[in-house]
C-alpha cells in the first residue's frame, strides 16, 4: 500500500510540475499571457507541497527519484499536449530513468 501511495504521489507531482512548467512556457514562448503563466505559478507551488506527502522523509532522495519521473513524466506531456513523438532513444533514456528512480526510492535498506 506505501508504494501505491508513492507512486500516485509521484505521478501528482508529475502532473502539477510539468503542467505548470508547460503553462508557463506557453504564456511566455507562445504568447499566452499573464493568466497562464500565473497558472503555472500556482501548479509549480502545489507540486512542491505534494513532494512533501511522500511517504520516505529524504528530501535529496524524493527529489533526485523525482527526477526519473520528470523525465519520462515530460516526454508523455509532449506527445500528449504537443504532438511530440519521441525516438527510441528517448524512451530508452526514460525506461533508464525510470529504473534509477526505482532503485533510489524503493530498494531495500533494512531499516
Amino acid at each position: 500500500m506505501l508504494v501505491a501511495r508513492s507512486v500516485l504521489l509521484f505521478l501528482l507531482a508529475a502532473v502539477f510540475e510539468i503542467g505548470g512548467a508547460w503553462l508557463v512556457w506557453q504564456g511566455v514562448r507562445e504568447h499566452r499571457g499573464w493568466i497562464w503563466i500565473g497558472a503555472g505559478v500556482i501548479a509549480l507551488g502545489v507540486y512542491g507541497f505534494v513532494a512533501t506527502l511522500q511517504p520516505d522523509a529524504e528530501f535529496g532522495r524524493i527529489l533526485a527519484a523525482y527526477g526519473g519521473v520528470f523525465v519520462a513524466g515530460s516526454l508523455a506531456w509532449g506527445m500528449v499536449a504537443d504532438g511530440y513523438r519521441p525516438d527510441r532513444w528517448d524512451v530508452t533514456g526514460a525506461l533508464i530513468c525510470l529504473a534509477g528512480m526505482a532503485v533510489i526510492v524503493y530498494a531495500p535498506r533494512g531499516r
